[in-house]
């Protein structure tokens, strides 16, 4: 049984709130509203006290660990694609327990397996933001490593200021992308929904939307974040 009206219109809304929170979130960073715009402005900020250090060490610790936090995730990615690829076999089992528990109360094998395939798409998309955000890192290593040496900034201030940016640039787009894999890994959560049904799928979607919506823009980390940015230097 290929998915009906009722399974791909929740499939659609789904797409729609992913596409839609994407554009939302995008839009918010660019007000300065949102947790990751907020970050980025603390991006722009250490890699300018960077520039002031003749030795960089602490930069190249903390550049390492950004890329181990994404390398994992990229491996993650790959264990998640493997094991949807295994479950594949499995189907016809997953198809039973589905028809038990779903509101919709069928499901078969094809069905289940089509499931399983676009979530081996959305882990897909995640692991190719995190790889590009792993390589985004390693540029930005060696844009922070290009930076002039403290003496040469005060010389040339214009050169200075030019690969400044240039490391800020490449580290917000790296940034960006691992928010992305991230972002697929919260809907991945979601689609899982569709397991137990449409009404579900849907469920499941604002459900994950509210939680990650409620950290971008609410949380207390960017409270933290404001109310820090708001002090006067002498606070």
């Amino acid at each position: 049984m290929f998915p009906d009206w009722t399974d791909i219109a929740a499939l659609a809304v789904y797409l729609a709130i992913w596409i839609g929170y994407n554009w939302i979130t995008d839009a918010m960073a660019r007000s300065g509203r949102s947790l990751s715009s907020l970050m980025n402005r603390e991006r722009a900020r250490w890699i300018r006290t960077a520039l002031s250090r003749d030795l960089r060490m602490i930069d190249t610790a903390v550049l390492s660990s950004l890329q181990q936090g994404t390398g994992f995730f990229a491996s993650a990615c790959i264990f998640a694609i493997g094991g949807c690829f295994a479950l594949l076999g499995s189907a016809e089992v997953i198809s039973e327990i589905s028809a038990d528990i779903s509101i919709a109360g069928t499901a078969d094998r094809v069905l289940v397996e089509i499931k399983l395939l676009g979530l081996v798409v959305i882990f897909a998309y995640g692991f190719f933001k995190f790889a590009w955000s792993y390589r985004l890192f390693n540029y930005c290593a060696i844009l922070i490593g290009a930076l002039p040496m403290r003496s040469d900034a005060e010389t040339e201030p214009e050169v200075a200021k030019d690969a400044l940016d240039r490391a800020v640039a490449m580290n917000v787009v790296a940034g960006h992308n691992f928010n992305a894999g991230l972002r697929a890994i919260f809907f991945a959560l979601a689609y899982l929904g569709w397991f137990l049904g449409p009404y579900v799928l849907i469920a499941s979607t604002v459900f994950v939307v509210a939680i990650i919506a409620n950290r971008q823009f609410r949380s207390p980390a960017v409270k933290a974040l404001r109310d820090f940015s708001s002090q006067k230097p002498n606070e």
